[in-house]
This record gives C-alpha cells, sequence and structure tokens, in this order.
C-alpha cells in the first residue's frame, strides 16, 4: 500500500529543504515518488532526485510532475501501478487549497492501492500577517485543513515574532501540532512522526492515570514501557523527593474542564478519565534553565496554591540550546535532558487546577 502525503504551503516557504530533509532521513530506504504541481518551484531538479539517490521515473516527458490541472485521478493512478512506490509526497502548487488536493486524493484512493497518509502546511513565522493578508482564504485554507504546520524560519524570526504568528494560526486551527523548532535541531523521522500522528501530552497523562500499576510511560499503542525519545541513556538525572504535604488525593468528585489539545485522531479506551481529572496545557517557545524548571517543580510539587496537582511533564527548550524533560508525580520530580521536540509542550493533571497561577508559575501568563 503505497502511503500518499500532502506537503503544501506558498512558493518560498520552505517547502523544498524540508522535502530534501525528509528524503534523506526519514525516507531512506524507501522507493519514492515526489509529484510537484506544474507551478511547483523549480527548486527540485532530477539532478537534485539522482543526488538523494532517488530513481528517477520517466513520467511526462522525462519530468517527475504530474498536474493537478490535468486528470489527477488517473495520473496518481498510474503511479502507483507503474511504479508501486512506497510512498508519493505531492507538493501542491504555492496558491491552491489544501482541502482541494485532499479531497482530489481521497475521491481516487478507493480504486488505487493507496492511502492518504498525512496532509502538512509549510509556513515561513516572518510572513504570516502578510499572507493572510494578501492571500486571504488560500492561506486559511492551508493552514485549516493541515495535519500539522511546520514552522520554517523559525531559527531567524525574534521570539515575540514567532509568539504573534502561532496566535494568529491557532485561530485558524486549534488541533494540529505547530512544529515551532527549528527544522535543522529535529530529525527527519521526528518531523515525520509529528507530521503523521502526534499524541498531546494530555492524552499520554490521562492514558498513564488510567493504567496506575505500571508508573511506566505508554508509547503510542499505549503500552507500558518507555517511549522511543525517552531514553535515559547518558543524561544527568536529577532525582528529588518531597515529602506528601497532605495533599488530597481523592480526585473522583471533579468534572474535568480540561482543554482538548488532542490531534483529530482520538485513542479510544480512555476510560473517560478525562471525566474525572481537570488538565492544563500549553505549547511554548519559551526557554528554561535547569535550575527554573527545579524550582518550579519544587513549588508545584509542594505548594497547595496550584490545586491539587497529580501529574506534571513536559518537554522544553533549554537556554543552553539542550532540551529539558520534566515529569513528577506526588512527592518525586525528574528533570533531564532530551532531544529536541517539535515545540515545547507543558501538562499538568489533577482536581481543581488554579490556571492562571500555574500559567504564572510557568512564566507563560
Amino acid at each position: 500500500m503505497t502511503k500518499i502525503d500532502i506537503i503544501s504551503g506558498f512558493l518560498g516557504a520552505g517547502k523544498t529543504t524540508l522535502i530534501k530533509k525528509l528524503l534523506a532521513e526519514a525516507f531512506a530506504e524507501e522507493q519514492v515518488v515526489l509529484i510537484e504541481n506544474e507551478f511547483g518551484e523549480i527548486g527540485i531538479d532530477s539532478g537534485f532526485l539522482k543526488e538523494s539517490g532517488i530513481e528517477i521515473r520517466e513520467m511526462n516527458s522525462g519530468c517527475i510532475c504530474c498536474s493537478l490541472v490535468g486528470d489527477f485521478g488517473k495520473s496518481l493512478r498510474e503511479v502507483v501501478d507503474t511504479y508501486h512506490p512506497d510512498r508519493i509526497l505531492i507538493e501542491p502548487s504555492g496558491v491552491g487549497k489544501l482541502s482541494d488536493v485532499i479531497k482530489a486524493v481521497q475521491d481516487v484512493q478507493g480504486d488505487i492501492d493507496a492511502r492518504l497518509n498525512s496532509f502538512s502546511t509549510v509556513v515561513d513565522v516572518t510572513k504570516c500577517r502578510i499572507y493572510r493578508k494578501n492571500f486571504g482564504e488560500f492561506f486559511s485554507n492551508q493552514i485549516e485543513y493541515a495535519g500539522a504546520v511546520i514552522l520554517s524560519r523559525t531559527d531567524r524570526a525574534k521570539p515575540e515574532k514567532i509568539e504573534e504568528s502561532v496566535n494568529l494560526l491557532r485561530e485558524l486551527n486549534a488541533k494540529a501540532p505547530f512544529i515551532t523548532t527549528p527544522i535543522a535541531q529535529l530529525s527527519g523521522k521526528k518531523i515525520l512522526e509529528t507530521m503523521e500522528e502526534s499524541r498531546s501530552l494530555e492524552e499520554e497523562l490521562l492514558g498513564e492515570i488510567t493504567c496506575p500499576e505500571c508508573g511506566h510511560v505508554h508509547d503510542h499503542d499505549g503500552h507500558c514501557g518507555h517511549s522511543e525519545h525517552d531514553h535515559h541513556e547518558g543524561h544527568d538525572h536529577d532525582h528529588h523527593k518531597a515529602h506528601d504535604h497532605g495533599h488530597d488525593h481523592d480526585h473522583d468528585h471533579h468534572e474535568a474542564h480540561g482543554h482538548d489539545h488532542a490531534h483529530h485522531h482520538h485513542h479510544e479506551g480512555h476510560h473517560h478519565a478525562d471525566e474525572l481529572f481537570v488538565s492544563w496545557g500549553r505549547e511554548t517557545i519559551h526557554q528554561y534553565t535547569k535550575e527554573q524548571m527545579n524550582e518550579i517543580l519544587k513549588r508545584l510539587e509542594t505548594e497547595d496554591i496550584y490545586g491539587n496537582v497529580l501529574r506534571a511533564k513536559g518537554m522544553v527548550a533549554g537556554t543552553d540550546g539542550q532540551w529539558i524533560y520534566f515529569d513528577m508525580v506526588p512527592e518525586e520530580y525528574e528533570v533531564r535532558e532530551g532531544t529536541p521536540e517539535y515545540t515545547g509542550r507543558i501538562c499538568v493533571i489533577g482536581a481543581e487546577l488554579k490556571e492562571d497561577r500555574l500559567a504564572e508559575l510557568f512564566g507563560l501568563s
């Protein structure tokens, strides 16, 4: 079965850079066909493809372009039937509606041995406002329908600019993961994992709370054990024990007013834990030092002004360029180094949480 991934975004957004990275780091073992619309960026020519170790397939007079303007379904079927690639990357033209491309693939996927796998949009973080103004619904559509939004140029933009852009994009898409960490700092595999399916921290923690007999992190299939990006080897651990300051952990009587930061793919089998607990979650590009994070967790753990906190977990960027992972359960917390996440993520689960105080504690109010 061929996987079809759509990577949209306006001309100059950084799609070519992303595609090169994915070809080199995420799809190296796969047979990939890249389908560009005829308005596609010129950068990807046959020379570039050869150098990526991808065999050029003769299509439309030696070009790997397949136009959405002609009979898209027919062209797609031809590619799948002739070459049976592992993956087809579709890069639509700069100004087009992502929903049209998604629909075009969905209309034909029933008849061919292929399925739509992911649809992402690359956006230049410095141009969100201008694009929204100039391209109106074309811009909105690409964001609204994206399964993941990948921000480019975040290594060059000022933090205020990134925050402004993220807020503007969140108005258009509340659910999809936004990759704000500079692409160069992430592995191609991590980017692909985020494009394909990203579990929110909230889902992950609720999953753990409903399976209390194992105190481990759950992997994507809900199995116990450490997930792949939670390797502990070689990281300095800061383990802290603290006294239980008489927190009342009887948390069954509270309605949840948690924000649903979940992605499109809902995981069944949460035993409605979300009805018992409230969750507070934030995505942030804010950077912390390990000392700050230790201090925050110590306060979260020992002071009861934040509500009845049962669990806190997150990954944030450190001021020294090294990412900080933290985890807190009553009477114990841990701070360690980890691999870069697609964006900083913090989640706190408990009962009667004081959201404004939590925001203030993490410096996000």
